[in-house]
């Protein structure tokens, strides 16, 4: 099992950025893949960015050029920084890990982008 830990999230104006973190119970090493998904009201989650243990990085079409994902093994922890924030963007932002076929989801923080 993993636990997973995110925060950062806030409101905050279009064009503006934030940094989200997520910290694991365990050696991010040990676990096949971590993301970060996002689900706004009324949608479906969907994938933001995600990055292998191999250190191998996807990003959604939606994303690309706008947002980062990083990863500290040190400290066990993602992070995802986002730029050039657009009201859009506004979701709950959840993260996620899969060991071997199970995933683990954190309880999300919630990311709110005013026009």
């Amino acid at each position: 099992q993993v636990q997973l830990v995110e925060s950062g999230g806030d409101l905050v104006q279009a064009g503006g950025s934030l940094r989200l973190s997520c910290a694991a119970s365990r050696s991010i090493f040990s676990l096949n893949r971590m993301g970060w998904y996002r689900q706004a009201t009324g949608k479906q989650r969907e994938l933001v960015a995600r990055i292998s243990t191999g250190g191998a990085i996807y990003y959604a079409d939606s994303v690309k050029g706008r947002f980062t994902c990083s990863r500290d093994n040190a400290k066990n922890t993602v992070y995802l920084q986002m730029n050039s924030l657009k009201p859009e963007d506004t979701a709950v932002y959840y993260c996620a890990a899969t060991v071997g076929v199970i995933d683990y989801w954190g309880q999300g923080t919630q990311v709110t982008v005013s026009s």
